[in-house]
């Protein structure tokens, strides 16, 4: 099974740079470039989740996106009840594309 760590030097390598972050309004941005868009606006390409062997908590998802731009990131939060609302958000609007 792939680590996170694993799977983030893995999309890098194919070309997913950019660490991108939820903002308000279900947006993806760029805190190196500055990069905003709407996140139901980009190309989702991979989807991959971690699940904690013990903990529930410990479960996490790292989302390889294609911007509109063509400029290619990744979006990581974590997933389950504690997912900040923002994040929450960004998700929802990735799982509808």
């Amino acid at each position: 099974m792939e680590t996170m760590l694993e799977a983030v030097a893995r999309l890098k390598a194919l070309g997913y740079v950019l660490d991108l972050r939820a903002a308000a309004g279900a947006h993806l941005v760029c805190p190196a470039c500055g990069i905003r868009v709407r996140a139901d606006a980009v190309d989702v390409d991979e989807t991959v989740r971690f699940e904690g062997d013990s903990n529930p908590a410990d479960e996490s998802i790292l989302v390889a996106v294609t911007l509109p731009c063509g400029d290619r990131g990744l979006f990581s939060a974590a997933f389950g009840a504690a997912t900040p609302a923002l994040d929450v958000d960004v998700l929802q609007a990735l799982a509808a594309r």
